[in-house]
Formats: C-alpha cells, sequence, structure tokens
C-alpha cells in the first residue's frame, strides 16, 4: 500500500531503483509527507492573508503557515533537508538524519507545493543553505545566536551575493561591497539585489559576501563572508524586485544597501579566522543547495503535468467537437512531458547519490549537468500546461504562471546555465588524452589482427 502512494508521485521504475536505499525510516517518513500534502488546499488560504499591496504586504506572514509549520513539527516532517554523519552532529542532531537520495525524493513531493511545503518543513532556501554555512564554518557563539534559532524555524535568514551593475555570474567580479578592517572592527559598504528573503519580517540575519582584502594576489582570497542584521543602522531594504511581476511577498528578492554598517570583528563567518576564505565557504554551500532546487523543480514540473491532463480530460473545454487530449498534438505534449520529466528525475537521483557516495566536490559534475538540464525541462513541461489552459493558464487563476516566474529564475540562480554548460564541456574535454589513447590502442590490435590473417587492410 505504501508503495501504491509513494509511485503516485514518483515513477515506478525510478522507484525500483531507489526502493532498496531507503531505509524504513525514510520510508515511514515519505509516506508521512505525502499525507501532508494537505499544504496544497492551504495556498489559496496562504495568498488570501497576504495584504494584497503596500507596506502591510510586507509586514506580517500569513498565519496559515504557522499553523503548518506545528503540524509539520508534530508529524516529525521537520528540517528533513539535514543529512546524516558528520553535518548531522554539527547541526546539533537535528533533522531527519536522511541520505541525500532519501532526500531528493522527499524534495520532489514537496515540490508540488513550491511555496508552502518547503518552509513549513524548515527545508527552504536560502535558510537550508545558510545553516549549513553556519554549522560547517560557525563559530560557537555564531551558531547559538543564529544557527538554534534558524533551525528551530523561529527565524529566517538571506544570503546577500550579487551586485549591481556588476556580472555577478563571474564571482570574481563582486567588489562593490567591501568591508574595511579596522581594529576589532569591520566597516560594511556595499549594494546587492536579488536577495531573497531580505523582505520577510523574520528576517534576522544576513550572510554578506564582500571584499575585505582587495590587494590579495589571488582573486578567490580577497573575499569573505559577514554576519549582518538587517536592524543595523545602515541597513536599508530598498524595494522588492519583480520577477515577471510576481513579487513572492512576504519573503521576497529584494535590493538592499548597507551604508557604513559597523561590525564586530567576530561577525565574520568564522571569526577572525574567517577572512579570505569567503570563496571557499560559499563553495561548499553551493553544491548540495543547486541540487535541492533540481529536486523540487521535478516536483513542479510533476504538478503542472497533472494540471494538464486534467485539463485536456474536462468535457467543457472540447474543441472542434473533440476532448482536447484526443488531438495528436496534446498527446505528443503529454508523452514529450512524461519522458523528460522521467529523465531528469534519474539525473538527480544519480547525483544525490554521488554526493552520498564521494561527497559534494566529487559529485560537481552530475550537480552541474542536472543544474541546467532540470529548470529547462521544468519550463517546457510548465508551458505546455500553461497552452492548454488557454488565456487562464497565463493568469493569476492557476499557479502555472508563477510556476513559470519561479522556474525561470532558477536559470540564474547559484550560477547561470551558461557558467555550468562551460563548466560541464571542460571537464569532458579533459578525457580526450585518454580516449586518444583507447583509440590508438584499438587501431593497434585491429591492424595485428588484419595481419595475423593475412588479409588487406579493411575499409570500414
Amino acid at each position: 500500500m505504501a508503495d501504491k502512494r509513494i509511485t503516485q508521485y514518483i515513477s515506478p521504475g525510478a522507484w525500483a531503483l531507489v526502493d532498496p536505499l531507503f531505509s524504513d525510516r525514510a520510508r515511514s517518513i515519505l509516506t508521512t509527507l505525502i499525507d501532508f500534502q494537505d499544504v496544497l488546499p492551504s495556498e489559496a488560504l496562504f495568498h488570501a492573508q497576504l495584504a494584497p499591496h503596500g507596506p502591510e504586504r510586507w509586514a506580517s506572514v500569513p498565519t496559515v503557515m504557522d499553523q503548518l509549520k506545528g503540524r509539520a513539527k508534530e508529524l516529525g516532517l521537520w528540517n528533513l533537508w539535514l543529512s546524516g554523519g558528520d553535518f548531522q552532529g554539527m547541526a546539533g542532531g537535528e533533522g531527519g538524519g536522511l541520505t541525500n537520495l532519501e532526500y531528493a525524493v522527499m524534495a520532489e513531493v514537496m515540490g508540488h507545493s513550491l511555496v508552502l511545503a518547503p518552509q513549513a518543513t524548515n527545508c527552504s532556501a536560502p535558510d537550508t543553505g545558510n545553516m549549513e554555512v553556519l554549522a560547517r564554518f560557525g563559530t560557537p557563539e555564531q551558531k547559538q545566536k543564529y544557527l538554534v534559532p534558524l533551525l528551530k524555524g523561529e527565524i529566517r535568514s538571506s544570503f546577500s551575493m550579487t551586485e549591481v551593475a556588476v556580472a555577478s555570474s563571474d564571482a570574481t567580479n563582486l567588489k562593490n561591497t567591501t568591508a574595511r578592517v579596522e581594529g576589532n572592527q569591520v566597516v560594511l559598504s556595499g549594494h546587492k539585489w536579488w536577495i531573497s528573503g531580505a523582505g520577510d519580517p523574520r528576517n534576522a540575519v544576513h550572510i554578506v559576501l564582500c571584499v575585505t582584502d582587495p590587494g590579495n594576489a589571488s582573486p578567490h582570497k580577497r573575499h569573505s563572508l559577514v554576519l549582518v542584521e538587517p536592524k543595523m543602522k545602515g541597513v536599508k531594504i530598498v524595494r522588492p524586485m519583480t520577477v515577471f511581476g510576481y513579487d513572492d511577498a512576504p519573503e521576497g528578492h529584494c535590493e538592499v544597501i548597507y551604508d557604513n554598517v559597523r561590525l564586530g570583528v567576530d561577525s565574520v563567518v568564522g571569526g577572525k579566522a574567517g577572512l579570505g576564505r569567503g570563496f571557499e565557504i560559499i563553495q561548499a554551500r553551493l553544491g548540495p543547495g543547486r541540487l535541492h532546487h533540481c529536486m523540487r523543480s521535478i516536483g513542479v514540473a510533476s504538478r503542472a503535468l497533472d494540471l494538464l491532463l486534467q485539463r485536456v480530460s474536462d468535457p467543457a473545454r472540447r474543441t472542434f467537437g473533440k476532448y482536447l487530449r484526443e488531438h495528436g498534438t496534446v498527446l505528443a505534449d503529454i508523452a514529450n512531458s512524461r519522458a523528460e520529466i522521467d529523465q531528469a528525475r534519474l539525473l538527480v537521483l544519480s547525483a544525490a547519490r554521488q554526493i552520498d557516495l564521494h561527497g559534494a566536490k566529487a559529485a560537481l559534475k552530475e550537480i552541474g549537468i542536472a543544474k541546467f538540464t532540470v529548470p529547462q525541462m521544468a519550463l517546457r513541461v510548465i508551458d505546455r500546461a500553461m497552452q492548454v489552459h488557454g488565456a487562464e493558464g497565463i493568469s493569476q487563476d492557476t499557479p502555472l504562471a508563477a510556476f513559470y516566474a519561479g522556474v525561470r529564475t532558477l536559470r540564474f540562480a547559484d550560477g547561470p546555465d551558461e557558467v555550468h554548460v562551460q563548466q560541464i564541456g571542460k571537464q569532458e574535454l579533459k578525457r580526450v588524452e585518454i580516449l586518444q589513447a583507447r583509440e590508438a590502442a584499438v587501431k593497434r590490435k585491429a591492424a595485428a589482427l588484419i595481419k595475423e590473417a593475412g588479409l588487406a587492410k579493411a575499409k570500414l
């Protein structure tokens, strides 16, 4: 019975591959999470509880979110993103102790309710990555002040990296946010934007990437991360940015100015010893986080396909005397969507398994391929679902337009597609010498076999 419920969300073939790698506890958590998809009926209430416009829209969080978080805690669906092993210990034993592979399936289920389910279970970005930074690199005092309340879901956070008027896809270009070290203080100034979560009234800390050693010969040792509380003097939330008109209130993606914000040197992530380690730390943060986005995106695509199937089977939507599903182009869209979702899922599961076996660094190739493949797949599926819905599909009356806007941003977030494509291409080219040597050995052996047989050289 449990397997039947699971295969409503993940294909039977994919489940057959991962089922032997699931612990009994993980399987129990997964089926409980599927039951918790009563978050879907709460989506309309969440948006109805948001003020439609003005400062009030950013002043509070819909009360239904706290209710869902309380329910998730009761069910044991809290901090599921925390993997087992060393990180589990660093995080104080919080979380489900799941493998990345187990969590991949659960994140896909949560992707069906992209806004509510990850937040309700304390598995949403940017908090998960920020918690990982604090757990791995924070001082004991930083962990107590920020990590503990983040793990409890009492506060939220931002990761402040992308800069205004800078080609931020090359992170070594980041230079307009600086922190001067003056004795036991650092003075932070800079201009950032697209800072997710900065509009949230629960936000209690920004992790800011800034230049602390501009003269360092290595461009990868010029930056540090500092912890900034948004209510500090000199921190100004300029405005929420919008994506195709969506502001993602109350979290938002904001433009932020830091104007001579004075901090203790103990605000550097890792303390004074953390100076110059910004790049090292953000790389540790971005690997698993990139994959988490992909996991959820598969869930988004699956829900879009579900909506497509229902629309094309609606007798009130017949055209030219036929159900929409009876038109050949629609059938092709359904088949291609199913195939692409299932292919993308296997990419993600493969990357998650590689992390479990060999760590995130060893899985960079698999993560990179998933990162530029999965969002593009999800966009194609969502677009097909929008098309069969007609004008309604691009309106606020279905979640499809919001899905599209959200997934489209992932082609920029945590590195644009082009960066990952180039990295994978370069990695593939490293195999050329091995391939050339193998081909040369094949040719030598082939020539020897022809000679031994007393035959003339064959033309292929």
